[in-house]
């Protein structure tokens, strides 16, 4: 026996002897790839030590798991050997019959129950060591493996996902032995099928295996060309133009417009007199492209598309061709349902006929799959019928959804199952037959499994923040659905607990993965790390195809998801599994929370504090949602096209925003005694300084509570940073500068820097990504204070940055690679440093904060707008001023130092301001020593110019409102 293997069997033993009642299952499931009968062997000797050693305790108990294992192993062994006969045995009979499908799939047939893991397994590991013996003919064998790929992949009964992936495993095992060295021709043929597969495949990742279909297609065609191979070139043409057109990754337009270009090559070859039936199967291809194409008029394309589909059927009978004429008609029904031109009721009728006919040959019997998606289709096209009784059309539509999910489940068709129940929710929601509370919990029921679906599939992603938004924008709507039809039935924890779990999943997911340490125990720690490491090599080994057993790996990932849920959810519930009650314990007894909700004809805000028995909830009307969209829209277009307009009228637009969001009745739900408020924005609300909306009384909402108002992204993102302990706030490190262009930035570094015990300031040509990144006092830093310029990049929003010497960006994607564990606070003195998507509608607030949020910071203070360099300046001494009374920061004095620095400033008469320059004097003159006679003057025109704003220059919501303490 391999020492490693052996020392690896006594480790496994050694945590089952120490491990809790009930815990040894969880520890074999982990463990799985080491019970065998050595485990077995070493277990019975490691009993019999036991026992000669007087621990006859564990040794009974040893001896008896190892008995248990031993009947499983046993069993197995038995399970085993049945696949391995039947493997040969239709091996043989693929090979005796030359592939033909009426013997195979009767066999087949017969064996559904076997088309599994086990038999992937069986084949790959018995066609290797076969492969590996000289006497064996391995051309012949990887010949009889990839007829039988061919015939397993088409197969219609037993497990879709299975089939292809045995299909998969076939072809990986062909092309151990036809190279493209040795058999260019056979090589290409099986790139070409595997291609085929991976554009099929539903295990995994659907944007990897388009990929993996493409780069296929792609190895296909180093020996397909067209002078040598037109017939294949042009095959291949052909599916590489539809592999494009669903391709997921790069930009969709080019996508479609590539393969609108590959099919149009391939018709060079598959034309109508040459290949009359191939001719129309590439216009059937293009049809759909056309159909989907983004450049150009989207009208003329839907009508380019269904006349391109219509000269497909010229030659694609239901006599000649019943499969492809039923395809194309079921193509031909997308087009009219989406038609814009023509009459829309018409249109709809035309889309049912073409799903129809197309039902008349894509039974479920025969064709299962084909049938559930007419099904979906026709179950759409139901619920947009114009003519006919409304009632009777959504009771068919809802008919056609049930159809469609007899087939669509979310072990075969995670997406499509989820896409299914979503619009199947909708459907009862509109229902007419039968009573709105029964309606309303049918449709509860759908939406909260399409939900379910949509977090199967985000397990199935790796890593990736685009993949994952997209992923919460596409399922964004059921979430919202759920959480209005929660409030119908007069449940607001549930209904906050769904609305919490469509935010910010991505950030709370890498915080909780960068936090281990801190949130979890040792032990469980421990547990957890192996766990991560497990899924992530397992699943990396299924996106990229590199696993031996596809169909095996992807349920052991599931069951070790499942492990690694459960074992976080006892400590903290977040994401799927948050829990109101939970978080609720973690706010003080003065603390309330403001969460706004955006749904599709209204806006929600959930009141609570510690003691609130539920959320209280407020609900606007419609008109008030499209007040505040018209208001953000046209404050989002002043402040990009206009900034000196946008300035003036922020004080009258804050005004107005108050009204709309109805502000002083929201607060006045929140009870008296709380004199501390935490605001969770939504979507486009977290651009806007709610802080410092005008209340009744003549007053701002800050100045309503004494001990700070806050922001967090979301209730989990809180509840996590608050496991940070962070009570040291001595040292300082600062960026001063970098740019040279900022006067005030001098003073104002030059102010707080006396604040703190130790101090490390990289000012000016010394601020570079360098010097940031070997700084030991950056990384060690309690506060760090960057006074620089800031961008934020709406394009790609992790590409915002901050500004360094000789122009250097540290990026957003850049700050999420820091670790900063000991810090308290990061400050980010720079312009629109607080920003993020305001068109996102996934809620997953990519900026800057959360940036430092996730590395490592309890708090983030950050700006909502391009701010003055003065008025500035001038907030951040008196907040850092404000925070030295705090020798150790406890929760909220963030807050409360800014909302009261805030307030100084807005209060600031002139009087005051030459104090405060008084006070500065020294720091101001050795600034102004070393600058040139113009920037002098540049100085004391600003000072004229402040002056002038009398009595009080800095009162505008523009200087003294930019600024947010987001966390803890």
């Amino acid at each position: 026996m391999d020492e490693n293997r052996r020392q690896a069997y006594l480790n496994l033993i050694n945590q089952l002897l120490n491990c809790s009642s009930g815990e040894e299952a969880e520890i074999l499931n982990v463990n799985s790839d080491f019970i065998d009968a050595g485990l077995v062997q070493i277990m019975e000797q490691v009993a019999d030590y036991l026992a000669n050693h007087g621990d006859e305790n564990n040794a009974t108990w040893l001896r008896n798991l190892a008995y248990q294992l031993g009947e499983v192993i046993a069993h197995h062994s038995a399970v085993i050997q049945t696949y391995e006969d039947f493997l040969l045995e239709v091996l043989q009979a693929t090979a005796d019959s030359n592939g033909n499908a009426q013997v195979v799939y009767e066999l087949l047939e017969s064996n559904t129950d076997k088309l599994d893991h086990i038999l992937a397994d069986r084949l790959w590991h018995r066609a290797i060591l076969a492969l590996n013996k000289t006497e064996i003919d391995a051309e012949y064998l990887v010949t009889v493996i990839a007829n039988f790929s061919n015939r397993i992949s088409e197969f219609t009964l037993g497990n879709k996902a299975n089939n292809i992936e045995l299909g998969i495993v076939g072809y990986k095992i062909v092309l151990n032995v036809f190279t493209h060295e040795a058999f260019p021709y056979e090589w290409a043929k099986a790139q070409s099928n595997l291609g085929k597969l991976y554009a099929t495949r539903i295990l995994g990742e659907k944007a990897t295996n388009i990929e993996l279909s493409i780069e296929a297609y792609y190895e296909a065609l180093r020996v397909y060309n067209q002078e040598d191979f037109p017939y294949e070139w042009a095959v291949t043409k052909n599916n590489l133009g539809v592999a494009y057109r669903d391709r997921i990754i790069g930009d969709k337009a080019n996508n479609i417009e590539q393969s609108i270009d590959t099919l149009q090559a391939a018709l060079i070859v598959r034309n109508y007199d040459d290949y009359p039936y191939e001719w129309a199967m590439t216009q059937y291809n293009l049809g759909l492209a056309y159909i989907e194409r983004i450049y150009g008029d989207k009208a003329n394309n839907i009508d380019k598309g269904i006349a391109t589909l219509k000269a497909a059927l010229a030659v694609q009978t239901c006599d000649e061709f019943p499969i492809d004429w039923s395809i194309t008609q079921n193509a031909l029904g997308l087009a009219y349902e989406e038609r814009i031109q023509g009459e829309k009721a018409q249109n709809i009728e035309q889309s049912i006929a073409a799903y129809k006919a197309t039902l008349t040959i894509k039974t479920q019997a025969a064709f299962p799959v084909e049938w559930a998606q007419t099904q979906y289709n026709l179950g759409n096209a139901y619920g947009d019928r114009k003519t006919g009784c409304k009632a009777n059309n959504i009771e068919q539509s809802i008919a056609a959804y049930k159809a469609a999910l007899s087939v669509r489940t979310l072990e075969a068709f995670p997406y499509e199952w989820a896409q299914t129940q979503h619009n199947l929710g909708n459907a009862y929601c509109n229902r007419i037959i039968g009573e709105e509370p029964e309606n309303n919990l049918l449709a509860l029921e759908a939406f909260k499994a399409s939900v379910d679906g949509a977090e199967f599939l985000r397990e199935q992603i790796i890593s990736g923040y685009g993949t994952k938004q997209q992923l919460a924008e596409d399922w964004n709507q059921s979430y919202i659905n759920i959480v209005e039809i929660f409030l119908k039935l007069g449940k607001p924890t549930e209904a906050i607990e769904y609305a919490e779990r469509s935010k910010t999943r991505n950030l709370v997911e890498l915080i909780l993965t960068r936090d281990t340490h801190t949130i979890f125990p040792p032990g469980v720690v421990t547990q957890l790390e192996k766990l991560r490491d497990e899924i992530a090599s397992k699943q990396y080994q299924l996106q990229t195809a590199t696993a031996e057993n596809p169909i095996s790996l992807a349920q052991h990932l599931q069951q070790l998801r499942q492990q690694r849920n459960e074992l976080q959810d006892k400590y903290i519930r977040i994401g799927s599994s948050f829990e109101f009650k939970q978080f609720q314990t973690t706010l003080d007894d003065h603390t309330a929370v403001v969460e706004f909700y955006i749904t599709g004809d209204k806006f929600l805000v959930f009141i609570f504090t510690r003691h609130t028995e539920q959320p209280i909830v407020w609900q606007s009307q419609p008109q008030d949602l499209e007040k505040l969209q018209k208001w953000v829209s046209g404050y989002l277009r002043a402040y990009q096209n206009h900034k000196r307009h946008w300035q003036r009228r922020l004080t009258t637009r804050l005004d107005l925003l108050a009204k709309i969001l109805h502000i002083d009745e929201i607060i006045q739900r929140i009870p008296k005694e709380c004199d501390r408020l935490i605001l969770i924005p939504h979507r486009y609300l977290h651009l806007l300084p709610l802080h410092a909306l005008p209340l009744a009384k003549g007053d701002f909402l800050c100045d309503r509570f004494f001990e700070g108002v806050s922001y967090a992204p979301s209730c989990q993102l809180l509840q996590l940073t608050q496991q940070r302990d962070r009570p040291n706030f001595s040292n300082l490190f600062a960026i001063q500068n970098p740019t040279q262009d900022l006067f005030y930035t001098n003073l104002e570094v030059e102010a707080i820097r006396s604040f703190f015990c130790s101090t490390e300031v990289l000012a000016k040509q010394a601020a570079t990504k360098t010097a940031l990144s070997v700084s030991q006092n950056f990384s060690s830093a309690h506060c760090s204070h960057f006074s620089c310029h800031g961008e934020f990049n709406l394009a790609s929003p992790l590409e915002s940055a901050l500004i360094l010497a000789n122009k250097e960006r540290l990026t957003l994607g850049e700050v999420f690679g820091l670790n900063l564990n000991q810090c308290r606070l990061i400050t980010l003195s720079a312009c629109e440093t607080g920003l993020t998507d305001p068109y996102s509608i996934s809620d997953e607030y990519i900026g800057l904060p959360s940036g430092f949020l996730y590395a490592g910071s309890s708090s983030v203070v950050s700006s909502l707008w391009t701010v003055n360099d003065l008025s500035t300046s001038l907030l951040m001494i008196k907040f850092y001023e404000n925070l030295r009374q705090s020798e150790n920061l406890e929760e909220g004095d963030v807050a409360i130092a800014l909302n009261q620095a805030q307030k100084w400033l807005r209060n600031l008469t002139l009087e005051d301001f030459d104090l405060f320059l008084e006070q500065y004097k020294p720091q101001i003159e050795k600034i102004l020593a070393k600058l040139r006679p113009g920037q002098r003057s540049l100085f004391k025109e600003s000072l004229k110019q402040i002056r002038q704003r009398q009595p009080l220059p800095f009162a505008n919501p523009y200087y003294w409102a930019a600024f947010t303490a987001t966390g803890i």
